[in-house]
């Protein structure tokens, strides 16, 4: 019996031994793999990723900003901070120095978006963000706003975001019915919202047919009402009629319910 007690307990000795090691094997192995981002504030683009390569990461300069305190060319500041610990591979993301800043920055308000980007770029500068505005009597990509403004002296990066002017959107409307109304009204309707009249034309009138002359069936005896040819009536021109303020609209393109943009013409046929 003791014989037995004693080989469980040598067996749940070694268990836990084993998870132990189990536990600390994996715990060197997470750890094993974290190192702490060393500070490469300071160093040449060079310097900062030999540095990073020895602590088994990767360095990369993204950014470049302008200091008054940090010599040019040397690395401003970093992401992760030194001292944060991070898994071997990863890849701190660097600001690059550019020294105090020596470029003026110009005056692009009022400017196209074209000619200010291009003005820009001559200085040595970045074009940053461009936004877009509606604003009320501004030329369509016309730059209204800039930042930093003109002559700014505390820029902290070399670029310049623009806003810019731009054209207001088209509105579409449904076309109501005219159909019943005076061409005068409609007209007047439509130049208040914005709408013009095109073309206008008058219905064609339909007359009843004219009565055909009576025919003599009688060979030989000529009809009285047949018309002889020295009693032809000369064929006269009328003038086509006019539409006036008082006609009433018998139709309309668009028609009612369609879409037109603001501003579009409209055309109607009258009576």
């Amino acid at each position: 019996m003791r014989g037995a007690l004693r080989l469980l307990w040598m067996a749940s000795v070694l268990i836990i031994v084993a998870l132990v090691s189990a536990v600390t094997a994996m715990e060197f192995a997470i750890h094993g793999r974290e190192v702490r981002v060393p500070d490469l504030r300071g160093k040449t683009p060079a310097e900062a990723r030999f540095a990073a390569e020895q602590s088994g990461l990767e360095a990369q300069i993204e950014r470049q900003y302008y200091s008054p305190t940090v010599p040019e060319g040397r690395v401003l500041s970093q992401v992760p901070a030194a001292g944060t610990v991070v898994r071997r591979g990863w890849e701190v993301r660097l600001a690059l120095s550019l020294g105090p800043q020596r470029v003026a920055i110009p005056d692009v308000v009022g400017d196209s978006d074209r000619a200010a980007a291009i003005s820009i770029a001559q200085r040595g500068l970045n074009l940053g963000g461009t936004a877009s505005v509606e604003l009320q009597g501004a030329v369509a990509g016309q730059v209204i706003a800039q930042d930093p403004p003109a002559n700014a002296t505390d820029v902290a990066a070399p670029k310049i975001s623009l806003l810019v002017a731009q054209d207001s959107p088209l509105q579409d409307f449904v076309m109501p019915s005219f159909v019943g109304q005076t061409l005068g009204n409609v007209s007047a309707t439509l130049k208040d919202a914005g709408f013009s009249v095109a073309k206008v034309t008058i219905a064609a009138a339909t007359s009843p047919p004219a009565p055909s002359p009576a025919v003599n069936t009688q060979p030989g005896v000529p009809s009285p009402n047949a018309p002889t040819p020295a009693a032809s009536p000369a064929p006269q021109t009328t003038a086509p009629p006019v539409p006036s303020a008082t006609s009433i609209v018998v139709s309309q393109d668009p028609a009612a319910g369609a879409k037109v943009t603001a501003g579009s013409a409209i055309n109607f046929v009258v009576k």
